[in-house]
């Protein structure tokens, strides 16, 4: 029987609140577990699942994939933070001028994405992720061998860091954690310190693509902006419990554990960048 009207509305937007749950519960546990947003795997699959159920167009699918990843990464990265800073993995020092960085780059990536062109830009990301991963993997050192640079110097590096992750939903644990950890920073403080940095490109983020989509887009469809709410509600609905559970076990895997299962979710991560 073919469906219809309302009840075909209803029957599309009880799914997709279905589906986000399960993935919502991945989201959270990666998130606690390597301080990542979870744009990583929320975004993919709101690419093929929104066209999918004709939700939005094949076109902007990638923009409203983003701005829902970004919205649940504000829930998500709070609770992550706040599982971390109990087990005092959140170096305040060093998370303060990351933080103000990452929030003016996704604040100003997140206002002009519409203009931005996203395949060179993907492809220059997964290349420079699996350098990052190739050499998380090659190291046999639980730090890296530089030190931190100071707080000018940190905030502008966090400013394109936080720019970057914005601009493709992905919070900010897949760039900060390994620039982290080269410049010194234990594992469990590098996912800490990026989960809190998640929480700044979130929310910013997510101004910039509400602002830029609240005229393609209306509220009695499911929409705030970019933002699709359904999907948005079924993330946040498992992930803000998932996540400390991923913070546990990260404080519970010894430091190079931590630092090669981040090596191979960053070469996975190049690796779908590149070839998709």
């Amino acid at each position: 029987m073919r469906l219809n009207g309302q009840f075909q509305v209803e029957f599309i937007v009880f799914s997709i609140f279905i589906i986000t749950l399960f993935l919502g519960a991945a989201v959270g546990f990666m998130a606690g577990l390597l301080g990542i947003g979870g744009g990583l795997l929320i975004v993919p699959v709101l690419v093929m699942l929104l066209p999918a159920f004709d939700v939005v167009s094949q076109s902007d699918a990638i923009l409203v994939a983003v701005a829902t990843s970004l919205a649940s990464i504000i829930v998500t990265a709070t609770s992550s933070v706040r599982a971390h800073h109990k087990m005092d993995n959140v170096p305040w020092a060093i998370a303060t001028p990351v933080v103000v960085g990452a929030a003016c780059g996704a604040w100003f990536v997140g206002y002009l994405a519409h203009l931005v062109g996203g395949q060179l830009l993907q492809m220059f990301f997964g290349i420079a992720v699996l350098l990052l991963a190739a050499r998380m993997l090659g190291s046999r050192s639980v730090l890296g061998s530089r030190l931190l640079p100071g707080r000018c110097a940190t905030g502008a590096i966090s400013v394109v860091l936080g720019g970057l992750a914005s601009l493709l939903g992905i919070g900010g644990g897949a760039l900060f954690v390994p620039v982290l950890n080269y410049y010194s920073v234990d594992m469990r403080r590098a996912i800490g310190c990026a989960a809190a940095s998640g929480i700044a490109i979130a929310i910013f983020g997510t101004l910039g693509y509400v602002i830029a989509g609240w005229r393609h887009y209306q509220f009695e469809h499911g929409f705030i902006g970019y933002i699709y709410i359904p999907a948005l509600l079924g993330i946040v609905s498992t992930s803000v419990f998932t996540a400390p559970l991923g913070a546990r076990m990260t404080q519970r895997l010894p430091l190079l554990t931590v630092k090669r299962v981040f090596g191979v979710f960053l070469l996975l991560v190049s690796l779908k960048m590149i070839l998709s």
